[in-house]
């Protein structure tokens, strides 16, 4: 154990900072690298599972049915019917380039030829799909026609180039994100080339980053920002790593076109005005920045400050304690956490590509802190993702009181992004244990049990290790070309500057620098380097509220353990009391992670766990702490305020977020000059004289409630509410509730509802009025007893 002068400075460099985040790096330059995917095997644990899981879903899944669509509309026959829900949308395509880089990911991690076999074989099936159309040009996107028929999305683009440009955030001229769906399949040809040389993944790569080179190229500045004002998702990122490849300073180009100056010039200044922005649309654009910086000769040092700064606000000022961001697919507020702990947090696109910037940024300056994060994140989300029973995986992780997760199902019928993401994360999971730096030595990020081959050395190197339910790790020189050199091991800055280091057994004297114990010393095979960190249980308040908090072990974000999935949470949020918290928590099995409470959970005491493990558990993971005396005085206004929450959302039959793109969509919104708009970090949307907005609502037997929420500092608004064309209601707004925002109740009369599945919601202002804003609509059951 360290103490002294040792141990102080461990301090000053272990602990997360923004000064550590935003270090300089060289123009251009790497510094560190992590060992290859293909040179690392796991060794038993939650991640070996998680990839043994991911392995047998994308044996399961069929090539030919996601290249239906590629195969149709090039005019050849598909040999297999086309998958359902998003893949038979307009976003068809996106998933197919994901499982291509899943399947490259899967062989370089387990050596399954399988993997490799079907990834060559859609790389084939591509290649004849892009000659027969002779452009260049290969996909399956779609776009939907007026009468709702899809079509060959090809025509868009026709379109454009003769400047015909109709965007509008997720939709481009009738198609879901076109060019976001693009950046999959790109992305997932040049990660074939990339795995073992597929030279004719290259070749169509290439085809297919000339047609486009030709279509956004025809466009003038004002059109290009008007086409990417949709999500392209990490276009950049893909040109850049095409002229990585092969030289052409074309791709590069192409490259810093994709630059929407909207959302990237603030961040080149260092200003933080990402709330109301959809999360992952803007993740990958930084990732590409950060691309190109890299291949850029003498780099691009405005793109890396912009890719810097990015990370750290959301990182430290946009992230929940799993490390996860965004409510509802947006970011907010900075250090508005506690006010966004909903049952929509925490989009897992959002955290794989973060992880992606995460590597960028150490490669070019490594520091502990970053990978801090990657660990928070890692751990604590995306091993939360995948279902381990069914390999389903979560599109939202919702940190809400009592909410369940939602995984996809063994039916195969979802296709959201995230699980085409998550089957990239769940194979590759050895993928940044390992890294080696230009000082010829070699660093351990992740404390997971793994094998590597470490050619540089000639060593094979073994980490054994039961981390995050015990504190130590042991590297061993299994075999070794003997030499002198640093071996860094990381230290959380959790660990408040506490470790202990280890060689063959004994104390050993360790250097502690940028988050790390560093041994510098002759190694030859069989050394054995250890490091013990303390696992201290904490409280972490929520950035913005010091009085919300998580409770975490070492790594290990906590969850209260509310009981199964099968069973509702119809109870109050728990809530943390006393002066000393911590004092009433104790670990009661540590190898689970199982921790025991005493006197200090209200309204009773409760077991905490990992919060990843919560599978097919509720969950509570942010709670509000009070002092006994307090407590005593809030405590009857306080549950009961989360008692009428909870119940109006446990009887809730739909939720309508206006102004949102992807629920608009999900809810089929149709409207007449009509507007979103956004008010104290909430989103809405209202309509103004001769026009409306309309939407679809689930319904169910039985009397219903429809709620709307306004603000009420607003005047002379007066407008009708109609139910399957029938007026329900009148509502004016004047000045109501001054400074707050507010409910109102329309009880619906049952016999518009019976024997439907859903309704359509409308709102009409009134002659020289405005409907609205609206800032939400819910449709609830009514409380037992009640009538319409």
């Amino acid at each position: 154990m360290m103490t002294g002068s040792a141990a102080a400075a461990l301090v000053a460099t272990a602990l997360p900072s923004r000064g550590l985040a935003m270090a300089a790096a060289d123009p251009g330059a790497t510094r560190a690298k992590p060992l290859p995917l293909s040179a690392v095997r796991l060794k038993p644990s939650d991640y070996a599972t998680a990839v043994e899981v991911n392995r047998g879903y994308l044996h399961r899944l069929s090539p030919d049915r996601f290249l239906h669509n590629v195969r149709k509309y090039a005019g050849l026959e598909p040999k297999a019917a086309i998958y359902g829900g998003w893949e038979s949308d307009t976003i068809a395509g996106h998933s197919l380039g994901h499982y291509m880089t899943a399947l490259v990911l899967m062989y370089q991690q387990t050596g399954d030829p399988e993997m490799r076999r079907r990834a060559d074989y859609i790389v084939g099936e591509l290649a004849e799909a892009q000659a027969k159309r002779g452009t260049g040009y290969v996909g399956a996107l779609g776009r939907k026609r007026k009468d709702g028929t899809i079509v060959d999305g090809v025509e868009i683009f026709d379109e454009i180039v003769k400047g015909d440009i109709r965007s509008a955030g997720f939709d481009l001229n009738g198609s879901w994100s076109p060019m976001y769906t693009v950046h999959k399949l790109f992305a997932g040809l040049l990660d074939v080339h990339g795995g073992w040389g597929n030279a004719r993944a290259l070749a169509v790569a290439e085809g297919l980053g000339g047609y486009f080179e030709r279509v956004f190229t025809a466009l003038s500045p004002e059109q290009l920002q008007t086409v990417l004002g949709c999500e392209y998702g990490g276009m950049n990122d893909s040109y850049a790593e095409l002229y990585a490849r092969t030289g052409d300073a074309r791709w590069l180009r192409m490259a810093n076109l994709f630059y929407d100056h909207r959302v990237l010039d603030p961040l080149t200044r260092q200003e933080d005005t990402l709330a109301n922005f959809h999360a992952n649309t803007q993740v990958p654009k930084l990732v590409g920045l950060a691309r190109i910086h890299e291949v850029t000769k003498g780099g691009d040092q405005p793109k890396a400050t912009a890719a810097r700064f990015f990370w750290e606000r959301v990182v430290h000022h946009h992230s929940f304690a799993i490390g996860g961001n965004a409510d509802r697919e947006y970011f907010f507020a900075p250090d508005s956490i506690a006010d966004h702990v909903t049952e929509q947090t925490c989009e897992h696109c959002n955290t794989y590509n973060m992880l992606k910037l995460t590597r960028h940024l150490y490669s070019w300056a490594p520091d502990g802190a970053l990978f801090d994060y990657y660990e928070r994140a890692h751990l604590n989300h995306v091993m939360a993702q995948q279902d381990p029973a069914t390999g389903g995986f979560a599109y939202m992780m919702p940190l809400m009181t009592g909410a369940a997760r939602d995984f996809s199902t063994t039916a195969d019928d979802a296709f959201w992004c995230c699980v085409g993401s998550g089957m990239e994360s769940h194979a590759k999971h050895g993928e940044s244990i390992f890294w080696e730096g230009d000082d010829g030595g070699l660093t351990v990020n992740l404390y997971i049990p793994a094998t590597a081959q470490w050619a540089a050395r000639g060593a094979a190197v073994t980490l054994d290790t039961r981390y995050p339910f015990e504190g130590t790790s042991t590297l061993t020189f299994d075999r070794l070309r003997g030499g002198r050199f640093p071996v860094a091991l990381r230290v959380p800055g959790w660990a408040a500057g506490r470790a202990l280091v280890t060689v063959n057994g004994q104390p050993a004297e360790a250097r502690f620098a940028r988050g790390y114990a560093i041994v510098a010393r002759r190694w030859k095979a069989g050394d054995r380097v250890a490091i013990t960190l303390p696992l201290d249980l904490r409280l972490e308040p929520a950035a913005g509220d010091a009085k919300t908090v998580a409770v975490l072990r070492g790594p290990l974000v906590l969850a209260a353990d509310l009981g199964g999935t099968d069973t509702p949470w119809e109870q109050a949020d728990p809530a943390l009391v006393g002066a000393n918290i911590l004092s009433g928590f104790a670990v009661a099995d540590a190898a689970s992670g199982r921790v025991a409470t005493r006197g200090v959970v209200r309204p009773g005491d409760l077991p905490f766990v990992p919060f990843y493990r919560q599978y097919a558990r509720r969950s509570a993971v942010y709670f509000k702490t009070f002092s006994e005396v307090e407590w005593q005085r809030e405590a009857a206004a306080y549950v009961a305020e989360q008692t009428q929450r909870r119940a109006i959302a446990a009887r809730s039959v739909d939720v309508m977020h206006l102004g949102e793109m992807q629920p608009e969509r999900d809810h089929g919104l149709t409207s007449e000059i009509s507007y979103p708009g956004t008010y104290r970090g909430r989103q809405s949307r209202e309509a103004r004289t001769g026009g409306y907005f309309e939407f679809g609502m689930k319904v169910k037997p039985g009397p219903l409630v429809l709620q709307a929420t306004y603000w009420g500092g607003e005047t002379n608004r007066a407008f009708d509410i109609l139910v399957d064309n029938v007026k329900v209601a009148t509502q004016r707004l004047e000045n109501d509730r001054p400074g707050k925002f507010f409910d109102v109740d329309y009880p619906l009369p049952e016999a518009l509802t019976r024997g439907k599945a859903s309704v359509r919601v409308r709102f009409v202002p009134h002659d020289r009025k405005t409907a609205g804003p609206v800032f939400g609509v819910r449709l609830y059951a009514a409380a037992p007893g009640a009538t319409a």
